[in-house]
């Protein structure tokens, strides 16, 4: 029976709670409020006519995408490469969910904190590009360039800037499991209370959340997809379902990373019960919170040219993750 029992709460794991369904579902809520924040900020109306105050626009707009909407095919275009490697992005997303502590069945490691790595900073923008590239386009091909090309600064720099808490929170509050995704996501809020961690916890925080303003494609960092310069980009030639999909990829990526970053630096809930009102409560606001500032960014900002995303991914991303990383190893080293 424990075994029976063990395999549902599995598979009501990643089908349900924190897996597809619910991240399918935080993921368009998400894009709602980032697009309601983006249009106030712009005196604009946003979302307004599906649901109480546009609420179901998004999910209107995926049903229209994917079950009505015509699929254009070109001559050299491989539609089932793309939506394999859709779902594989979805798939990686939805894995590293249940590795956290929101998820009913914990998956907790020593270092697994480099799975978590190589699901969501690997396969997610490998299988995006790989999408990018199957509806083959002079715009699709810049596009898909320009987006590796953040890439390989941002990701880097987001890797950096959660070893941060990993690492304080391996040595400061002696967890049984080193580099543990789960104890780092669970103990981290303690780094805030101590005078020496503190500081390096935010040096940390202000590099990635400039690594999830890249990761996110948001102002000023949505260069791959410059319409004025590019259509598109590497969605140039995206229609029908791969358009939904690769929409639903953008959102659930926005959506985990603002989950990690609520718990690698945050705290999730903590210090309250994981399952309590006051825990789930504050575990909300503070996600609103994360999401609230890439919105704010994305709509104070115009895009940088490429040089001048690179530039300032360096400056205020990679630098001070990097910075913050050696912080933490040298006092690590002396404790």
């Amino acid at each position: 029976m424990m075994g029976a029992g063990l395999i549902g709460w599995a598979v009501f794991s990643v089908l349900v709670f924190p897996g597809l369904l619910f991240l399918f579902v935080l993921s368009l809520l998400t894009e709602w409020w980032v697009r309601k924040l983006v249009a106030r900020a712009q005196n604009r109306m946003g979302p307004a006519y599906v649901g109480p105050a546009g609420v179901l626009q998004p999910f209107a707009d995926f049903i229209k995408l994917f079950s009505v909407k015509e699929e254009v095919k070109q001559k050299y275009s491989s539609l089932g490469l793309a939506k394999a490697f859709a779902f594989t992005a979805l798939g990686a997303l939805s894995a590293t969910l249940l590795m956290l502590p929101l998820s009913p069945v914990r998956l907790a490691a020593p270092y697994d904190i480099i799975v978590l790595s190589y699901l969501f900073c690997v396969w997610v923008p490998f299988s995006v590009a790989v999408m990018g590239m199957s509806t083959p386009n002079p715009f699709s091909g810049a596009g898909v360039s320009r987006f590796l090309t953040l890439y390989a600064v941002s990701e880097p720099a987001f890797f950096a800037a959660i070893l941060v808490p990993a690492a304080l929170t391996t040595y400061f509050t002696h967890s049984p499991l080193p580099y543990s995704v789960f104890y780092t996501a669970e103990r981290s809020w303690r780094l805030w209370l101590n005078p020496v961690t503190a500081p390096i916890m935010a040096v940390a925080l202000a590099g990635v959340l400039a690594a999830f303003q890249a990761k996110a494609m948001a102002h000023p960092f949505n260069i791959p997809e410059a319409e004025q310069e590019l259509i598109a980009g590497h969605m140039t030639e995206f229609s029908g379902q791969i358009l939904a999909l690769n929409d639903l990829i953008h959102d659930a990526d926005i959506t985990v990373t603002a989950i990690i970053i609520t718990y690698f630096f945050l705290g999730g809930p903590y210090p309250f019960p994981h399952i309590s009102a006051p825990g789930i409560a504050l575990l909300i606001v503070k996600y609103v919170a994360v999401v609230t500032v890439l919105s704010i960014i994305k709509a104070s900002f115009g895009r940088f040219r490429i040089e001048q995303g690179v530039a300032a991914l360096v400056k205020y991303s990679l630098a001070p993750a990097v910075a913050a990383l050696i912080a933490a190893m040298a006092v690590s080293a002396v404790i």
